[in-house]
């Protein structure tokens, strides 16, 4: 757990963590995996930055000045990815980069066939699919485990050939929590073809866990600073040094790895390193490095750690409440033991209600959480692997606290015994 002091002054860091922004009332934002709760920090040096006029390819003071702004936040997104070569381009969605890239490894990587799994989110998966059907590829898709919520490295490796064009697969799973191993799944991967192309969609993890392409080699890996406690308008990707010197649409007069097209944004690039100057103020209460990439990771660590203690206290309880692994007439789905491969989601049913009327009770009880449905192109493939016709998704984030897993787990007894009382026994 973090200290009381420490999560007083993580807390100060956020806009609007316990407040609803149209009402002003007290609520519990627990939908960070759909939207996320943002530093305030973020935004304004987004508006600081926003603000100057002057074009940062230009030769006066100011320019200059948005220049260096631009530079230190390519930097400090490298500090993210630990990407010490390759490129790193910006988009306008985390959706845009990966099916962009994909396209571009498709059109120019030969092979008969494209590996992913069931977990996709569908950027990354209706691109693989896609460009599957452009190009003639078989498209093999990896079954998923509903008793962990992710893919095993097995089922993926066994679509695996000498003839696979790429692999894209997902880092952790938006419905289930799940962290894939994906270090296991790049080293089995490249015995079976060494020079794999693979694509790894980090969207949900990087705000909850370490990335790192020197550990896991991979050749596409993106992240959405929306989610990252940052600004919308913007999705970061890094390509290793092959994936960027394959066609792209590039600007001729440019170096092979700058994929940038038009004029650059320093806002976006100065909020970025907001979020990981924040991350590294994390690390720094726990460590004496100097290096901003070890205090990075130590800030990441810390986070991870402390979101696992809250997901223990949401599914255990404490001696003040029930968790929701013993609330009756509470389902957890895909509640898999080991925390450690878990973020902090956790997918309910709650007995007699339906998932759209139990969002709308949470709502009225202060509580923000999100239906996840067989209805939504967002759900219907993951839950349908999993046999799920839907859940209600809570992912509360590092900057709750026990208190509010302690409300938010009262909130949840009183539906209960709601639902079951308007309930006429058969």
């Amino acid at each position: 757990m973090f200290t009381k002091e420490l999560l007083a002054e993580i807390r100060e860091r956020f806009a609007f963590v316990n407040t609803d922004p149209l009402k002003q009332e007290k609520r519990l934002y627990f939908d960070n995996a759909g939207g996320s709760l943002r530093l305030r920090s973020t935004i304004e040096k987004f508006a600081q930055f926003d603000l100057i006029p002057d074009h940062p390819q230009r030769n006066h003071e100011a320019a200059k000045y948005l220049a260096e702004v631009e530079q230190r936040g390519i930097d400090d997104t490298r500090v993210i990815f630990n990407a010490k070569e390759g490129s790193i381009a910006t988009y306008l969605t985390a959706s845009q980069a990966i099916f962009e890239i994909t396209g571009k490894i498709a059109e120019n990587i030969e092979g008969t066939n494209i590996v992913t799994t069931a977990l996709e989110h569908p950027s990354a998966f209706d691109a693989a699919k896609y460009y599957a059907d452009k190009s003639g590829k078989e498209f093999r898709v990896a079954k998923t485990n509903p008793v962990t919520g992710g893919v095993d490295v097995e089922e993926i490796t066994k679509l695996i050939d000498r003839d696979t064009s790429f692999l894209s697969v997902i880092y952790a799973s938006n419905i289930s929590g799940a962290i894939l191993d994906i270090e296991t799944i790049v080293k089995e991967a490249r015995k079976i073809k060494p020079d794999l192309f693979i694509i790894v969609d980090s969207v949900q993890h990087a705000p909850h866990g370490i990335i790192d392409v020197e550990k896991t080699p991979v050749d596409v890996m993106n992240f959405a600073p929306y989610k990252f406690f940052g600004v919308r308008g913007c999705g970061v990707a890094y390509l290793s040094e092959r994936a960027a010197s394959l066609p792209h649409h590039r600007l001729f007069g440019k170096a092979d790895s700058d994929l940038q097209l038009g004029s650059p944004v320093p806002a976006h690039f100065a909020s970025i390193s907001e979020i990981v100057n924040y991350v590294c103020w994390i690390g720094s209460k726990f460590s004496i490095e100097q290096d901003k990439r070890s205090l990075y990771v130590e800030g990441m660590k810390q986070i991870a750690l402390y979101e696992k203690a809250l997901l223990e206290v949401m599914l255990n309880g404490t001696d003040k409440v029930k968790g929701l692994r013993n609330i009756p007439g509470v389902t957890v789905h895909l509640d898999y033991e080991d925390l450690s491969k878990r973020d902090f989601i956790v997918a309910i049913s709650i007995a007699h209600l339906d998932f759209q009327e139990a969002v709308e009770q949470y709502e009225a009880e202060g509580v923000v959480v999100y239906e996840r449905t067989a209805s939504s192109i967002y759900s219907k493939r993951m839950l349908e692997s999993f046999g799920m016709k839907g859940a209600v998704r809570i992912s509360p984030l590092h900057c709750n606290s026990v208190e509010e897993i302690e409300e938010f787990l009262e909130v949840t007894e009183r539906m209960v015994e709601k639902s079951v009382q308007r309930t006429p026994l058969s």
